[in-house]
């Protein structure tokens, strides 16, 4: 009997089963879809953008469904570094899946801090820093955009972790591959991008915002093209990994930020469509290879033949 493709692939010092991981803020600390998806199959789980103290997030309308797309202004609710550790860590620990905590903070000491309770707590196998969340007035916008303010992050994080650090880059840079470099240079042992694309969307009736905030992150479909010239550019940049992020709801989604170099994907608003989005996906993953005659998702990982 002929064996299956192989999907595992080595992320900054990770073996993951596949490179098929959930995206921050779209699958909640993970277990919400125990009942949905077999979450041992997941390559990885990374879990909603975590604070040093619980934030309530913004107001609602905070959510406006778009074509091929979905605009958010949730402003980072989260339970907090501490409680997530007492009370959510422990549960995700009986799930044969790495759980990678997204960090948020408005300073580089919250970023330190947040890091180190993680870290001291065990149970995470990674962490990836937020710096491009673009749905609150300070901190994760404006490290994002500056190369120097984001190493400096990157730095002190690394000062105080053991653990992989993965930076989370913004796409409303003018040039992605600097800052992938200056993150790089400051010691990430890895890199996703894109997060979301600012945008908006107008009420005709109440000629107002359709969301509390004037402004959204917009995520699906519409912002893949995008990302996926920005992972093309940030694997050719840096010599770290890579992982793509953006509008990825099948299998040929994936494959196609494979191809273009990423080392794995994250799947984020496609959860919200159909919770059972990504075990299609692994699944379309092996079926594309066995049918190519490949025998692992290695073969295809930066194989574009673009310049």
């Amino acid at each position: 009997m002929k064996s299956l493709p192989d999907l595992s692939v080595e992320l900054a010092g990770l073996t993951l089963k596949n490179p098929v991981m959930t995206a921050s803020g779209t699958f909640g600390y993970g277990e919400e879809y125990a009942d949905y998806i077999d979450l041992s199959k997941i390559g990885a789980i990374v879990v909603k953008g975590l604070s040093l103290e619980p934030r309530p997030g913004n107001p609602p309308p905070r959510i406006v469904e778009t074509a091929s797309g979905l605009l958010n202004t949730i402003g980072l609710q989260n339970i907090g570094v501490k409680v997530f550790v007492k009370e959510k860590l422990p549960r995700l620990r009986r799930f044969e899946v790495p759980i990678i905590a997204n960090v948020y903070g408005e300073t580089v000491e919250e970023y330190r801090e947040v890091s180190e309770i993680l870290t001291e707590s065990g149970g995470c196998a990674a962490l990836e820093i937020n710096i491009s969340c673009p749905n609150v007035k300070k901190g994760g916008l404006s490290f994002g955009l500056d190369p120097d303010a984001a190493a400096e992050v990157t730095r002190e994080v690394k000062r105080v972790t053991d653990l992989p650090v993965v930076v989370k880059l913004s796409p409303q840079v003018m040039n992605i591959s600097e800052m992938a470099r200056a993150v790089e240079a400051a010691g990430a042992d890895a890199i996703s991008l894109i997060n979301t694309i600012l945008g908006m969307a107008v009420d005709i009736h109440t000629r107002r915002s359709r969301l509390s905030r004037v402004m959204g992150g917009l995520s699906g479909p519409a912002i893949k093209p995008i990302a996926l010239r920005l992972v093309w550019e940030a694997v050719r940049a840096v010599s770290i990994p890579v992982i793509g992020i953006g509008g990825i709801a099948t299998a040929q989604d994936a494959i196609e930020f494979l191809i273009v170099g990423a080392r794995a994907v994250q799947v984020g608003t496609a959860n919200f469509v159909d919770p059972q989005a990504i075990e299609k996906i692994i699944e379309g993953l092996r079926g594309y290879l066995a049918q190519k005659g490949l025998g692992s998702v290695k073969d295809i990982i930066g194989t574009f033949e673009g310049e």
